[in-house]
C-alpha cells in the first residue's frame, strides 16, 4: 500500500501540533498497533522529548498572544518536523521516495501552519481570551482523532485532511481585516513597551 496517504495527513497535522504526530505514531509504534510506524519515531527518547515538548505546546498554545509567539518560532519548526516524519514514513514503506514525501509532508505542514497561526491572530484580535482555549482543544482533539484514523484508514484520513486544509485555507481569505487588527495592536504594544523603557522626564534638551 502507497504511503502517500499518510504522509500527507502526518504533514497537515504536524502544521498544527508536530509533537503531537510524532508522540502519537510513536505510540502507535512502540504499542504494536501499528506495523507502519518506523523504529526511528519509537525510540524512547524521541517519545520523552516529543511528550515534554507537546506539553509546553499545550499549555502555550492556550494563552492569548503567547500562542501567536509560539506559532511564530514554529514557522520552521511544524514544516521541518512534517517533512523528517515524511521522509522517515517513506523510508520504512518503500513505495515512495525521501525527497517527494519530504516535500509533501513539509508543504502540506506549512500550508497547515498558515492557516493555524492567521487563525489564531484572528483569535487573538477579540478582548475575551476563551476563544483561545477553545481553538485550542478543537485542535489537539482534531489532530489526535485524524491521525489515529489515519493509522487504519489512510486514504479516507487524507480526504478529511485535505477538505479541512482547503476549509481552513478559505476561511483565512475571510480573516485578513482581523488579522490585520491584531498585528496593529501587537505593534502598538510594542511601542507603549519601548516608551514605557525611556527616561521620564525626558533629559533637558
Amino acid at each position: 500500500m502507497s504511503v502517500l496517504p499518510l504522509v500527507f495527513t502526518s504533514g497537515w497535522a504536524s502544521g498544527i501540533n508536530a509533537y503531537a504526530v510524532v508522540l502519537l505514531l510513536g505510540v502507535f509504534g512502540a504499542t504494536g498497533l501499528s506495523d507502519d510506524v518506523p523504529e526511528t519515531l519509537q525510540r524512547p527518547e524521541v517519545l520523552i522529548a516529543a511528550g515534554l515538548l507537546f506539553l509546553c505546546e499545550a499549555v502555550a498554545d492556550k494563552i492569548p498572544y503567547v500562542d501567536s509567539a509560539w506559532d511564530t518560532v514554529h514557522t520552521v519548526v511544524r514544516p521541518a518536523a512534517g517533512a523528517w516524519v515524511g521522509a522517515v514514513l517513506a523510508g520504512q514503506s518503500g513505495s515512495l521516495s525521501d525527497v517527494t514525501a519530504g516535500l509533501l509532508g513539509g508543504s502540506t505542514a506549512l500550508a497547515s501552519h498558515a492557516v493555524k497561526a492567521g487563525t489564531r491572530m484572528a483569535v487573538n484580535s477579540s478582548p475575551e481570551p476563551f476563544s483561545n482555549v477553545i481553538v485550542s482543544l478543537a485542535e489537539d482533539l482534531g489532530v489526535a482523532g485524524i491521525v489515529t484514523f489515519a493509522m487504519f484508514h489512510p486514504g479516507a484520513a487524507a480526504a478529511i485532511a485535505g477538505a479541512l486544509l482547503l476549509a481552513g485555507l478559505t476561511v483565512l481569505l475571510f480573516l485578513v481585516s482581523r488579522i490585520r487588527r491584531f498585528l496593529r495592536r501587537r505593534a502598538q504594544r510594542r511601542e507603549e513597551r519601548r516608551l514605557a523603557r525611556l527616561p521620564w522626564p525626558p533629559p533637558p534638551g
